[in-house]
Parts: C-alpha cells; structure tokens; sequence
C-alpha cells in the first residue's frame, strides 16, 4: 500500500514541480527502492548486539546520536551526556562495526602509545579498570584526548552492563532460539536463566519472547509455564502480555516470509552445511532477514510473489543503487549487514533507512501499542 501511495499522483507532481531536487545523476539500471515490513522479521530487534554501535544502543540508548550516562556510577560531570558521531570522532568511525573485544584492545593500544610517551609514572593496563583510573589519574590526558576518555567511559559501561546482566549467557541462548532448531535444549536453557535473579526483567522477557516466535506452533510447547515463570520472577502484567504482542506482531500469521524454517530446497541446505560447518562466534551466529533479501535481490532470485515490483516493466537488471526503507524500524545489526554488503558487492550501493532505529525496548514497546494488541 505504501508502494502504491509513494507512486500515486500527488508524489509525481512534487517531483516535476521541484524537478532540480530530483535531478540525480543518470545510471544504466534506475535506482531501486526496496520497501520491507518490519513484522517480517521481529526476531531481529529482540537480539543482545555485540558490535559497537549496536551495543551502545541496545544497552544505552543512541538519540540523535547522543548517550545519557548520568545514571553510570561515579561519572563525572563532563561525562553525562556525551556525543558518538562517525563523521566527527575518528576512533568512532574506524570502530563502530568491530566487536566488543576489539574495541577494548583498540582502546587500550591507543592509550599505550600515549603512555610510550611518557618517561616516567607508566602503569599496565590490563583491564577496563586499569583504563578508567588511567584516565581519571590524568588530567592532562584527559585533556589532550578527550575523545579516548569519553569511549573509555562508554565501553567501562558496557562491561559493568554485560557482567551485572550476565549478557553473555542471556545471549548464547538467544543465538539458540534464533539459529538452532532444537527444542528441548532450548526450553531448557530458558528455564535456567528465568530462575538466575541476575538476569534482569527485560532480558527475561526477551527470551520468552524469542522462544514464543521460534517455536510458535511447536507441538511441545513450554509457553504457558515460562510466562507462569516470569509471573514468579514478579514481572508485571504489562510485561508478560508484551511476549503474545510480539506473536501478534511478527509471529507466522502475519510474515509474508518464512522466517523460522526456509521451505525453498536452497535455503535448507544453505542452513544445513551452516550447521556443519559450526560458528567461530557463539554470540554472533544470527544474520538478519534482510541480508537474505538484499542477496537475493543482488542475485536477481527475489520472488515476485513476495515482492511485487511496482513500475513500468518487471526488475531485469541487477540494481546499482539500492534504497532500503523498513516500515517499523531498521536495526543496527542490518545496518552492519548492509555495511558488509556495500564492502563485499562492487557496483551496488545500498542505504539503510526506517521510520526508527530500534532496540529490544523501544521494539517491545511499539509492538505493545500496535493495533494488534490493542484489541
């Protein structure tokens, strides 16, 4: 519909009457403007991150590109509110796609090489500890290099985040439900961290969520009681309905793709030798639904039935320029799946762009107020 409406006449008459706005470069294929749902893929926004700049907003929360860290212990007061801009802050940009342990060891090089300079009073830095008394010790680093003392801050923060929560638990599992297909281990593995008081009330919800999409239909499933478990753990009401918005939302029903188990013979046994071929990466097994979608479409296989093609003439070529625009909120994590794509693809250029970037709390909390819950 909203394909329909972008092509309707009032679009055409803005676009003749502010024709020097529109006036881009000429290309052999026209660009390509790729509209996604984003119930199609509701798993997605309900993943732990582990890359940069999707950590930072998964566990901090990214607004225009600002941080609030008013509420981290002992900041100082220069440090509530700091600023993460790639176009202005190079450790930033050469590092917003890396993982959480290059980061750090990034960070503690570029401390070193400062530390190299001076003759005297050098410390080891052996951990984030080490780095943010560095810091605080001194002022005329923080001075010089006020940028280092910010991320220092910011990653000092996410570990504390990741310890206190036990992320890396909560997030093993959930590469579980979202990549492996085996239930009772699942269930299993649910259970156990529901009945961790460490695992902190939205992560619990997260994972009853994750197992209520991935085995939605399942003829064993454990559902009822992991909500009576949440109901146990004190989760409000408004909380453990949350997991049924997100079935209502994303779940078999409604996607026009088949998230959860791939019924075209290639998908089976791309998913198969993955399998075999086991993942260097616990914490990293999921790739996002889009990058299925932008793959096929490189290729040329994307299926008219799931995407119809609204032009003069049915899509032939394969697209240079691709605009990707997903109604209900884009991802960080496709963000790095397009990042790896424009890397990995000569001749294609594709952006990312939705109505909202997400996270787990900002995603349960507009499936909550979709129209589907709001029977």
């Amino acid at each position: 519909e909203l394909a329909q409406t972008i092509k309707s006449k009032p679009f055409d008459q803005i676009i003749t009457k502010e024709y020097e706005l529109f006036d881009f470069r000429k290309t052999e294929v026209p660009p390509l403007l790729l509209i996604l749902d984003r119930s199609d893929d509701a798993i997605t926004p309900l993943l732990n991150q582990w890359t940069y700049q999707a950590m930072v907003h998964e566990l901090l929360g990214l607004n225009n590109n600002r941080i609030d860290l008013s509420r981290v212990p002992g900041i100082s007061k220069d440090l509530r509110e700091v600023v993460l801009s790639a176009e202005n802050d190079e450790f930033y940009a050469n590092n917003l796609y890396l993982n959480f342990g290059e980061i750090g060891t990034n960070i503690k090089n570029l401390m070193e090489d400062f530390q190299k300079k001076r003759p005297k009073g050098q410390q080891k830095l052996e951990s984030i500890s080490d780095m943010k008394a560095f810091v605080d010790n001194y002022p005329q680093f923080k001075k010089m290099s006020g940028t280092v003392s910010k991320h220092v801050t910011v990653v000092g923060e996410l570990s504390r985040l990741v310890a206190e929560r036990r992320l890396m638990e909560v997030s093993e599992v959930e590469q579980e439900l979202a990549c492996q297909n085996d239930h009772s281990s699942a269930q299993q593995n649910v259970r156990r961290l529901l009945q961790n008081p460490r695992v902190s009330e939205l992560d619990a919800v997260r994972l009853v969520a994750l197992y209520a999409l991935r085995y939605e239909r399942h003829s064993s499933s454990v559902l009822p009681a992991l909500l009576d478990e949440l109901a146990r753990r004190g989760v409000s009401e408004r909380h453990r309905k949350m997991v049924q918005c997100v079935v209502e939302y994303g779940g078999k029903r409604v996607r026009g793709s088949d998230l959860i188990t791939p019924t075209d013979a290639v998908a089976i046994t791309k998913q198969f030798f993955k399998g075999l071929k086991g993942v260097e990466n616990v914490y990293a097994q999921h790739q996002p639904l889009l990058h299925d979608t932008l793959d096929q479409l490189v290729k040329g296989r994307l299926k008219d039935s799931q995407f119809p093609y609204l032009g003069a003439s049915t899509l032939r070529d394969r697209p240079q320029d691709v605009v990707v625009f997903v109604i209900g909120g884009a991802t960080y994590e496709e963000a790095l799946s397009v990042y790896n794509m424009n890397r990995n693809t000569p001749g294609v250029r594709i952006v990312l762009g939705g109505s909202s970037m997400l996270n787990t709390k900002s995603s349960l909390s507009k499936q909550a107020l979709s129209r589907a819950c709001s029977r």
